[in-house]
């Protein structure tokens, strides 16, 4: 009987102590589907006005580069200027040069059409921040890779 009566007790303190949650209630954005879409060209300055802010940080640009990597899309050379900029405002050159190989990355099966002309595009900004693309740095052939054992 006791036993009987301490469960029943626990059971009621356990749910006047804890909330209930609603887990739809927490996240109803994930079930709209209907909602504002937004145009190319605003995309664009969306991302632009982000990497042109003067009081952006290091962290601030990571999160807007990774977010850019995760879409599954190629950023537009304005957007890549802008994120160099703000690179050099915070004077990380490693991240900036990372952000161009993710680009290349980005490129996938088509990145012998879409890569040089980013590089067209972005070259001018580069001379003038002093930043080097991977490919001047040597960053896209292996610096200790061996021969294929098949090609010998």
């Amino acid at each position: 009987m006791l036993k009987s009566a301490s469960g029943a007790l626990a059971n009621v303190l356990k749910r006047s102590l804890i909330p209930a949650t609603n887990v739809c209630a927490v996240i109803p954005s994930r079930r709209a589907h209907g909602g504002p879409v937004e145009s190319d060209e605003e995309f664009d300055r969306r991302y632009e006005a982000f990497f042109n802010r003067k009081d952006i940080d290091g962290w601030e640009i990571r999160k807007g580069m990774n977010d850019l990597c995760g879409m599954d899309l190629v950023p537009d050379p304005k957007i890549i200027i802008a994120a160099m900029h703000a690179c050099r405002r915070v004077n990380d050159y490693a991240l900036a040069v990372r952000f161009i190989e993710a680009c290349k990355d980005k490129c996938g099966s088509k990145v012998s059409e879409i890569y040089p002309y980013i590089i067209q595009e972005i070259k001018p900004t580069l001379t003038e921040l002093g930043i080097e693309t991977p490919e001047e740095l040597g960053y896209d052939k292996p610096e200790l890779a061996l021969e294929n054992v098949y090609d010998m």
